[in-house]
């Protein structure tokens, strides 16, 4: 869409790649490398990147001087707090539909209370999530019981799990179903094989694709920017290895509602304004106590409850 006010034209576009002080935006008219034109900043934000992959912005187009003017209105997004920041927040990617988080249980461990925490800011953040189980063709040799309790607890929670094999191929095309005329975070920590999927769902997508840290299992950065691919009528978002997941402006007397077992459950406390910690007539701590909420997933709502800035990012 396109506008003139004052002889200048502006029109709309995604961005589509973040490189530092560059952005590339998707326009009707093609593709343009803009900057950023003053000081864009959204009203009660702090983020360290104040334009985002997903944004729809309006851009004055200029050839080399290419300019994003104006932020329009976000539908979602997923942030985190960002690295040695306390105080700020970066934001991954904005206008999603859906997001997938892949998580390995194995070379490398996604540990639980990562996964947690992204599913707490995509709850908040009205954005829908769907767990990858990894590595699937390993699980069923190394891992199977600990994947059944995973799937389960998170089954349990509301969260759909799909196994995932880019050995078998198991998986491959109920995610790519799932894409179809979408727009798809790709997120987790480095190594779990977030470039690979993209690849197996389109091998037309060049991704570099690392190997992992023997010294630690971890894996290493392939992906240093967020970038949009277009894919079979809607986008997929590729992101970067994250090794932790800092929250940021979520409100302990909302912290329950993020976690939709324990908010299923809450109702029934005996105070209104139960914390679930040590209040008489909990009815989350008595569900815990019986198993109908896992251990892992309370013990994760604790440690956020009481999370400091001293948690790794």
């Amino acid at each position: 869409m396109a506008q003139q006010n004052n002889d200048t034209i502006r029109i709309e576009g995604t961005v589509i790649s973040s490189t530092g002080s560059w952005y590339e935006v998707a326009t009707e008219e093609g593709r343009l490398n803009c900057r950023i034109r003053g000081r864009l900043r959204l009203k009660g934000v702090r983020s360290t990147n104040p334009v985002v992959v997903g944004d729809r912005v309006m851009v004055e187009p200029d050839g080399d001087n290419s300019a994003i003017v104006e932020i329009l209105p976000r539908r979602n997004y997923v942030i985190r707090r960002a690295s040695n920041l306390s105080k700020e927040s970066h934001i991954i990617a904005a206008n999603i539909d859906r997001a997938l988080l892949l998580i390995t249980l194995h070379s490398p461990t996604t540990p639980r209370e990562f996964v947690d925490r992204f599913l707490v800011t995509c709850e908040a953040y009205k954005v829908p999530v769907t767990i990858i189980l990894g590595k699937a063709d390993i699980i069923d040799k190394e891992a199977k019981e600990e994947a059944e309790e995973f799937t389960a607890i998170y089954n349990d929670a509301g969260y759909r799990v799909i196994r995932l094999s880019s050995v078998t191929g198991e998986g491959i095309e109920e995610i790519r179903s799932m894409l179809r005329n979408h727009t798809t975070l790709v997120a987790g920590n480095s190594g779990v094989g977030k470039s690979t999927l993209i690849g197996e769902i389109d091998p037309t997508i060049d991704i570099r694709i690392g190997e992992i840290s023997d010294s630690h299992q971890q894996g290493k950065h392939t992906t240093t920017f967020s970038t949009m691919y277009p894919l079979d009528g809607g986008y997929i978002i590729d992101t970067p290895g994250i090794k932790g997941f800092g929250l940021i402006d979520i409100d302990d007397k909302e912290l329950c509602r993020y976690f939709p077992e324990m908010m299923r459950i809450a109702p029934d406390c005996r105070f209104y304004n139960c914390t679930h910690t040590h209040e008489p007539g909990c009815a989350v701590v008595e569900a815990v106590k019986e198993g109908m909420v896992a251990w892992s997933r309370y013990e994760s709502y604790l440690k956020i409850l009481d999370e400091d800035d001293k948690y790794r990012k």
